[in-house]
């Protein structure tokens, strides 16, 4: 489906790629990572040809339709279902020739047309779309420019999904969604039918949702089979055996080398040395995988406060005197809760946030807390209230007045701006680097209390790891709001539900909230359907039916993902044999012939792991095919 060949690509004089290759078959569905700023955006704005390669190529299979998230959201007085029907530009186009033309040879094409790409049923194709990621039918039904920005940009995805391109290109899509959207996202992806490339740093989703992980690290593009934790697992592994292959060869290096010093003065020994200087020439330095560094986040010790830190009772919370968001509430707040607030997003997670953090005051009620209370405060809509034009060395020498540069700037560098960095404007961070700098900012005076409002949505897969282990060896309370379900697992030990107008404590884990929630949504639809979803005897067989036809599809899967593994192991046991200096140095015909087997036996193995993976790839395909028809 798409092949990158020998690519080299730079900006101005950094190198972005290197001759860098890799291949995606048809039907996969690849996760594409790589730090911050290692050139991921990029390597998708040449494969949708808005930049071209400086050497190289970038070949996708001719026809194919090629389909990624606009960068405009859309806007305009349509409805949101008709502004994603729209966005098939070739049914839109269809149906208008349809109620003008009279040519029954041509009608009878354009019906055609129509019923192979599934117009009598787009209606309802949008609408689930829609559904899914947050837009109840009421709301499908408002015009589109009545939604904030980030809302539409839910609705140019929904969009691209809609039409099902043969290349579907998504860049960061979960930004925009919240936790509800993205377990809908991961469903949809994980049984979408044809080729997907994404950049994501959730690492639920690159998981759940793909096949294959293509790793972008020092200009080079490296494929591994499998989902995310998988590919972590072989890199640390191949690492670790390159570090091991690496100190054997400079082991031998060295002997070679004082051999060849000792000897070569001594006629004797002369044509000896001689051969061992040639064999050091030959002896290619095997190159170490660099374990890209990611700087660590410091929060500063908060000095302990006796608990409540804050306790609400019976407050109601709002913008307006007539609009109340949230009421009723009876809730507290310990020195050593780490809460995550759950809900759909317009819920009133952030309203409640901001109730706390002392943003909005109670409009009925007490709000009550410690007077010398300090409360960290980290929002996305803040990296937008940085000062553009000065840089992170001016926004930390205003919360230390009086101290001297130097002190400033090891301030800063705890949270990784170098020297370079910190004297950059603004404009000119990333993502990434800016919310590192909200982080600097909002935990300066060592609060006790920190509010994460969606937290990493700019940091890499690398950066949320040193996030989780920054709040988990943080002494204060932790409320957050955030889509990555990764990092709630890993950081939160009390769950609150934001909906119908109120939080209530959740008396679960986040696997107990997830299949809540799909069994909210499979009651919604039984009940629309009036399937009677009272009988849950009969809800149990049908889903016992599901599992048991679902069983041996999965053993298969697991039986070609098994084979891979074992292949792969198999193949690279016979590189490292391969890589032994001491296979080359005793030039017999033993030595010779075990060569030639480790190639021989390398060459074979490679044929049989790209069957393998053809096979695990269709039975992943024929799991997912089933899933869908029984409804799974």
């Amino acid at each position: 489906m798409l092949h990158i060949i020998d690519m080299t690509y730079r900006i101005a004089d950094r190198l972005l790629f290197d001759q860098a290759t890799v291949a995606i078959p048809m039907g996969q569905k690849v996760g594409l990572v790589g730090q911050n700023g290692a050139g991921k955006s990029t390597l998708l704005a040449m494969v949708k040809g808005e930049l071209g390669v400086e050497s190289g190529s970038v070949k996708i299979r001719p026809s194919a339709k090629l389909g990624s998230v606009a960068q405009e959201a859309p806007d305009g007085p349509e409805s949101l279902l008709e502004t994603v029907l729209a966005s098939n530009l070739e049914m839109s186009a269809l149906e208008a020739e349809a109620e003008t033309a009279t040519d029954p040879h041509r009608i009878a094409e354009i019906h055609i047309r129509l019923a192979d790409i599934g117009a009598h049923t787009a209606n309802a194709r949008a609408a689930t779309i829609l559904s899914g990621l947050g837009f109840d039918e009421a709301a499908q039904a408002r015009p589109c420019n009545s939604y904030s920005g980030g809302w539409r940009m839910r609705v140019a995805l929904a969009s691209v999904l809609f039409n099902e391109p043969d290349l579907l290109l998504l860049d960061e899509p979960t930004n925009y969604l919240d936790l509800e959207g993205v377990m809908w996202l991961e469903s949809f992806l994980k049984n979408y039918p044809h080729t997907v490339v994404i950049v994501s740093h959730d690492r639920d989703l690159l998981n759940s949702s793909v096949t294959a992980i293509v790793h972008l690290s020092e200009g080079k593009l490296n494929w591994y089979t499998g989902g995310y934790d998988r590919f972590e697992k072989l890199r640390r592994e191949k690492m670790q055996r390159q570090m091991a292959l690496k100190s054997k060869q400079e082991n031998e290096r060295r002997h070679i080398e004082a051999f060849v010093e000792r000897f070569r003065a001594q006629a004797n020994k002369a044509k000896q040395a001689q051969s061992r200087i040639k064999m050091l020439e030959r002896m290619q330095p095997i190159a170490t995988m660099i374990n890209e560094r990611t700087v660590p986040f410091r929060f500063p010790k908060p000095e302990p406060l006796s608990s409540p830190l804050i306790a609400l009772e019976d407050v109601t919370v709002g913008y307006g005197d007539d609009k109340p968001i949230l009421w009723n509430l009876d809730l507290r707040v310990d020195m050593d809760d780490r809460i995550a607030l759950l809900g759909a997003n317009g819920n009133g997670k952030s309203t409640f946030a901001k109730l706390l953090s002392d943003r909005l005051k109670p409009q009925i009620g007490k709000l009550r807390k410690s007077r010398v209370l300090g409360i960290g405060y980290f929002a996305q809509h803040q990296l937008d209230e940085l000062q553009t034009l000065a840089t992170p060395l001016d926004h930390m020498a205003e919360l230390m007045p009086g101290v001297i540069e130097a002190k400033v700037r090891s301030r800063l560098g705890s949270f990784g701006f170098s020297a370079d960095k910190a004297d950059r404007p603004i404009t000119s961070l990333s993502g990434g680097e800016k919310a590192r700098l909200m982080f600097a900012l909002a935990t300066f005076h060592a609060p006790q209390l920190l509010i994460l409002d969606e937290p990493t949505n700019h940091l890499d897969v690398d950066s949320r790891e040193a996030l989780i282990h920054a709040i988990n060896d943080y002494d204060g309370a932790v409320l957050l709001i955030s889509h990555d379900r990764h990092l709630l697992e890993a950081c939160v030990d009390r769950l609150w539900i934001v909906a119908d107008g109120g939080v209530k404590p959740f008396d679960g884990d986040m696997e107990d909230y997830k299949k809540l929630l799909l069994s909210e949504r499979s009651g919604s639809k039984a009940k629309k359907r009036g399937a009677g979803g009272n009988n849950k005897k009969a809800n149990r067989k049908a889903s016992a039916d599901i599992r048991k036809q679902l069983a041996d599809s999965r053993k298969v899967v697991e039986k070609a993902e098994k084979l891979v593994s074992q292949l792969e192991a198999e193949k690279l046991k016979m590189e490292s044999l391969l890589a032994d200096p001491t296979l080359y140095s005793a030039q017999d015909d033993d030595s010779k012939r075990k060569v030639t087997g480790y190639q021989q036996k390398i060459a074979v193995l490679t044929d049989q792991i790209e069957t393998a993976e053809v096979d695990w790839v269709k039975a992943e395909e024929t799991l997912a095919a089933k899933t869908i028809e029984l409804g799974s």
